[in-house]
């Protein structure tokens, strides 16, 4: 099986644009996965934007594997959420958000095949309505608490791959949590506190990285086996 190259952004906050797209492009073509960690779109937790996000088609065009959700794609109206999300093509994956019907909202899980690697990508994000809010009576959504939701998918995805990567928006003290409780896992990938971490961080044997926030760096990651390699690249501009 051949090494990995793993290309990380969270919590862009609005801040993927126009000028900063050739040098995520010219990142992008050294690597083999790319993935986005929750809170890309500019609209707030509770703004409701009016059209789609402009962050969607350039994560397409830059062949995004996938994301998970992050509080600013979240909202309590469905209608609401179908804007925010409104253009993304790729897969978004939350294991633990669902409608009120009790169906998830977004996949929770994929396996890919690269490099001979058989992966397995799972999400969760921050819990933003819980049974036990009074905010549940309004919401058209609720969440079940990541870390225990993690530890499940993880058991039945483990099994099944040769890597298994969870992508969070849940922050860096819980990342730390989920780590220790969680060793099914090899990478977390997080975002939401907003954490530069210029070394992974590795509880057990999973490590966790996260790249700040609002477009400062991209994490340029390698799997062999092990992380092997971690970056933070600043991110420049055209």
């Amino acid at each position: 099986m051949g090494k990995l190259r793993i290309l990380q952004t969270n919590d862009l906050h609005g801040m993927l644009t126009p000028s900063r797209m050739p040098f995520l492009l010219k990142t992008r073509d050294t690597v083999d996965i790319y993935f986005d960690c929750g809170d890309c779109i500019k609209a707030g937790n509770l703004a409701i934007p009016v059209k789609p996000d402009t962050v969607w088609p350039m994560l397409e065009q830059a062949q995004i594997t996938a994301s998970v959700p992050g509080n600013r794609e979240s909202h309590i109206l469905e209608s609401v959420v179908k804007i925010k999300t409104s253009g993304a093509t790729h897969p978004i994956l939350c294991a633990n958000w669902f409608r009120n019907d009790g169906a998830l909202q977004f996949q929770d899980q994929t396996i890919i095949t690269h490099n001979g690697l058989k992966i397995g990508i799972f999400g969760v994000m921050v819990a933003m309505v819980t049974d036990k809010m009074t905010t549940r009576k309004a919401s058209q959504f609720v969440w079940s608490n990541p870390i225990t939701t993690a530890q499940e998918i993880a058991k039945s995805l483990r099994p099944q791959v040769d890597f298994l990567i969870a992508l969070t928006h849940i922050g860096y003290t819980q990342d730390q949590k989920l780590a220790e409780v969680c060793p099914e896992i090899d990478l977390i990938l997080g975002g939401h506190s907003h954490t530069v971490l210029e070394s992974p961080t590795v509880v057990n044997q999973t490590s966790i990285c996260q790249t700040g926030s609002h477009g400062r760096y991209l994490g340029v990651y390698e799997w062999d086996g092990q992380l092997t390699s971690a970056q933070l690249i600043p991110w420049e501009e055209a």
